[in-house]
């Protein structure tokens, strides 16, 4: 199963049953149905079905947004800029050259150090630090992303909508609206709203837990191994990281439960062979990737029926080690944690504790304030071929350390060979904010500002900008720049809200006025569609406490570790 089951989302987001209960909301499918599927299997090809008329694009991106709203509520999402644009790439290069290449795709990752990755409506595509971790080398990681990108481009959870109900989305959506409002509203009502909105919601939740259909994983298989060999990376390493999952699991029968990975992606020895047999044969047979398009010269063909798909260039893989230490750092639970593990992998083998390793206790010493010894470990690496991402670590560490013009000269160094690189801006204004000082925080307002242009919609970077402007003496921006954190955390109402009570100011300018005045009618709407959406949820059948605590016909999700077909 590559959609996150309701379970793994119960741990995940336990502080509210708000996020538990439209997130497994978002996890439904139809077990009941699964073995009705498997014996009534067919080989064809899926041609098509009606799924997609039963949600539309717009709110399956709506959904995936909320997925990711509730996941940075919850304070799992890790939002590093580097390791997020780094999977980004990664993920984006696989998904061109699979089906529905005009699919947009979000890739995020979580902190959480259990073996785990998920897809959900929308293209949003998440992975746990754990899994990353595991990895022994990227193209098991891209293996992964290009298994849940086909659960998307195949529309595996639609199918198994559609299959089970037609009213089921629309009732979900309109629980998504009143959460969502409840959420905004604050206060003693908004715990009673937040419980209406999910009681209106349980119509879902009490049906069996599910998994996708095997054939559903088989396909995704299929369809993700190709797609990962069009997209320049090693087919067989699918197949490999099952395998390693499998004896994982058979290791801990009998004792702790195996990684989670299997729990949602059950792997079966037959499905392990199936899959290098595919991977084989695609290296046998190997794929030569679509030329470049042409022009059409029929100028009424859609775009969407152009084939886009260009040959990808060869794999940069000196990243992953690098990734997987600035990873393994920042998924700990605390720097003094990371600190301990690292000094602990260097003693436990110091042969084998490598550059990219050093990188990662550095980052660490950083963290922990030891500027100095992270300062000595990083000279050691300038210069050998390392990436920009060690002259990223010494800027901050510099700056942080007390050698302030030293560090603002580096900073300013990556700057000009890194113009707009969200990671470099986000790093230099971080630290200058943290002087206090007005004129480092026009300064951060300054390296903040071109960003807001092409990637406004970052939340990090307008929550750095607000408080950057507070900084400065600009409480107008940091006002509107709060608002828009608000907004893009899945507060519409509350950043409608603040932009009204900004508007009452009496020291507004003309400009400032209109500006607000501009965004104020274009959250609106917005936010009156998610009222209506709570309101038509406030009229569904409501469900008794205990109805909500103990759904009967629920079931867990438990690791098979049969040797058969699966």
């Amino acid at each position: 199963m590559s959609y996150l089951p309701c379970q793994t989302l119960m741990r995940l987001l336990i502080p509210t049953l708000l996020s538990t209960s439209l997130l497994c909301a978002l996890a439904f499918n139809a077990h009941a149905q699964s073995r009705e599927a498997a014996t009534a299997k067919s080989n064809l090809p899926d041609i098509g079905s009606s799924a997609e008329s039963v949600i539309t694009p717009s709110d399956e991106t709506l959904y995936g947004k909320a997925v990711l709203r509730q996941i940075r509520y919850s304070g799992e999402l890790l939002d590093d800029a580097l390791l997020t644009d780094y999977l980004q790439g990664m993920g984006e290069r696989i998904a061109r050259q699979g089906e529905r290449s005009e699919q947009t795709y979000t890739f995020f990752f979580l902190k959480s150090r259990d073996i785990n990755a998920f897809a959900t409506l929308g293209g949003y595509v998440g992975m746990n630090a754990g899994l990353f971790l595991t990895a022994m080398r990227e193209d098991e990681v891209a293996a992964v992303l290009a298994h849940e990108i086909s659960h998307v481009t195949q529309r595996h959870v639609l199918r198994a909508y559609e299959r089970r109900s037609k009213d089921t989305l629309p009732i979900m959506l309109a629980t998504l609206g009143a959460i969502l409002v409840a959420q905004s509203a604050g206060g003693r009502s908004s715990g009673e709203a937040t419980e209406a909105a999910v009681a209106s919601g349980m119509a879902l939740l009490q049906q069996r837990a599910i998994d996708y259909t095997r054939d559903n994983e088989y396909e995704a298989d299929r369809v993700g191994i190709q797609t990962l060999a069009k997209a320049g990376y090693d087919p067989i390493a699918m197949a490999d990281f099952f395998a390693r999952m499998s004896r994982a699991m058979r290791s801990t029968i009998g004792g702790d439960e195996g990684p989670e990975f299997l729990r949602t992606h059950p792997v079966t020895t037959t499905r392990i062979s199936e899959a290098k047999d595919r991977a084989e044969k695609v290296r046998v047979i190997g794929f030569v990737p679509p030329p470049p398009p042409l022009a059409s010269l029929n100028p009424l063909l859609p775009t969407h029926l152009l084939d886009t798909r260009t040959r990808p260039g060869p794999v940069d893989r000196q990243w992953f080690a690098w990734a997987q230490a600035r990873m393994r750092v920042l998924s700990a639970s605390s720097p003094t944690v990371a600190l301990d593990e690292l000094r602990q992998r260097r003693q436990a083998n110091p042969d084998g504790f490598g550059a990219a390793d050093r990188y990662g206790l550095a980052l660490a010493q950083i963290q922990v304030g030891e500027f100095s010894l992270a300062l000595q470990e990083l000279a050691r690496l300038q210069g050998q071929d390392s990436p920009w991402w060690v002259d990223l670590a010494v800027a901050e560490a510099q700056y942080l350390g007390g050698h302030r013009a030293l560090g603002r000269a580096s900073f300013e160094q990556l700057s000009q060979t890194k113009p707009n690189n969200r990671a470099v801006a986000l790093t230099f204004a971080n630290v200058l904010i943290r002087t206090g000082e007005q004129a480092e925080g026009l300064r951060a307002q300054a390296v903040l500002r071109p960003l807001l242009l092409t990637q406004g919609d970052d939340p990090d970077l307008q929550t750095s900008f607000a408080r950057a402007s507070e900084l400065a003496g600009d409480p107008v921006r940091a006002a509107e720049a709060h608002a828009e954190a608000a907004l893009l955390a899945g507060g519409a109402e509350d950043a409608l809200n603040q932009l009204n009570a900004l508007k009452q100011r009496d020291d507004l300018d003309y400009y400032q006025r209109a500006r607000i005045d501009a965004r104020i009618v274009e959250i609106t709407p917005w936010v009156l569609e998610l009222r209506e959406r709570g309101r038509k949820a406030s009229e569904r059948p409501q469900y008794s406490n205990a109805t909500l605590r103990n759904p009967g016909t629920q079931t867990g999700w438990k690791v098979e570790a049969s040797t058969g077909s699966h």
